[in-house]
């Protein structure tokens, strides 16, 4: 099988490159590090790129832009992919902000060249599209909660399990990073509804893994790994610290991609996250990176939140359980935090 991967310097491209090269495929990834430009020194990935070149056999690295339509184009017209992984996307609402044309060109016009290439050059091929919670907005706010010593959590228990896909995309705050995601999002779904294409949406909740080149504007367990290895100081803004995400293990998310492929569907969008046994407000997870790193967080608070930011976000997994029974969550919380910061000191 011939495989396109998108994004592949970063956490979840560079995991599914391994993944199918190790399985025998052919994988090509198109990356060019607009991570580093996002995000400054912090958030470059040619680390990465150096590691997967030595632990892959087949793997061929295409310093590519995905706004590149023509480029693009050439690519999908010479190699013809039997599965794209669209992991590509400038993925902080923050830095969204300010450099909104460039945010908005990366996500939502990126994914159509993508799609479109897709369509005219091998339309039988599964495309995998990564989307993000983000696209609800701050809908999932809207939800009743209760405060607890630690965490926010859900009041009602008919949200016990979480935030379905049947949670709104529209009139709520997004931030623009959530804007041009949502835009993504549902053209991807429009391409295996209307041309009949084998296309899976993913809405991730707050994906993690070694593989991370956490910043302060995005990556929020890496992030703190990095902080409390390296001895830094670290900012919580707003909620008092209370606000809670999912984790999820990239090789998890990963897991999921194989589930899809196998049995793909059109145009499906599907909620990936930790779950509930994998959800840990700020608080929590400071205690956790602390417990495993052995050392002190030097944190202080903010009183604004972030424009948008969930409360309390839980991925409800349900559906894609049901739909592939196959998978499930295989890495919890403490043992990713403890191979996280294993793999932080590796890089001292």
């Amino acid at each position: 099988m011939k495989v396109l991967v998108t994004g592949s310097s970063g956490l979840i491209g560079s995991d599914t490159v391994e993944h199918f090269d190790r399985h025998g495929h052919n994988v090509y990834g198109l990356d060019n590090n607009m991570r580093r430009e996002f995000f400054g020194p912090a958030g470059d990935t040619t680390w990465n790129l150096r590691r997967l070149r030595a632990v892959t056999r087949s793997f061929h690295h295409l310093d590519v832009d995905i706004r590149d339509r023509q480029r693009v184009m050439d690519i999908f017209k010479t190699h013809r992919f039997d599965l794209v992984v669209h992991c590509a996307a400038q993925p902080s609402h923050d830095r969204a902000a300010t450099i909104p044309l460039v945010d908005f060109d990366v996500n939502a016009v990126g994914t159509v060249n993508l799609l479109e290439a897709t369509r005219l050059h091998c339309p039988e091929a599964v495309f995998i599209h990564m989307s993000t919670n983000k696209v609800y907005g701050d809908a999932p706010n809207e939800v009743p909660l209760v405060e607890l010593e630690h965490r926010y959590d859900y009041a009602r228990p008919e949200e016990y399990h979480g935030i379905s896909e049947g949670c709104r995309l529209d009139r709520s705050l997004h931030s623009l990073f959530g804007a041009s995601k949502a835009a993504a999002d549902l053209v991807a779904q429009e391409y295996g509804r209307y041309y009949g294409m084998k296309v899976g949406i993913f809405r991730a909740g707050c994906v993690t893994g070694p593989s991370h080149s956490g910043v302060e504007l995005h990556g929020f367990l890496s992030y703190l790994v990095k902080v409390a290895v390296r001895g830094e100081p670290y900012t919580i803004y707003g909620y008092k610290g209370k606000q809670v995400r999912d984790q999820i293990h990239s090789a998890d998310v990963v897991g999921a991609f194989e589930a899809f492929v196998r049995n793909p569907r059109l145009g499906e969008p599907y909620n990936l996250g930790g779950g509930r046994e994998n959800s840990a407000s700020v608080l929590e997870s400071i205690a956790a990176v602390e417990a495993a790193a052995g050392t002190k967080i030097r944190w202080s608070y903010v009183e604004a939140p972030r424009r948008g930011d969930h409360i309390c976000y839980i991925s409800d997994l349900r559906k894609l359980t049901a739909h592939y029974n196959d998978w499930k969550i295989t890495r919890r919380l403490d043992a990713i935090i403890k191979e996280m910061v294993e793999a932080e000191r590796s890089r001292l």
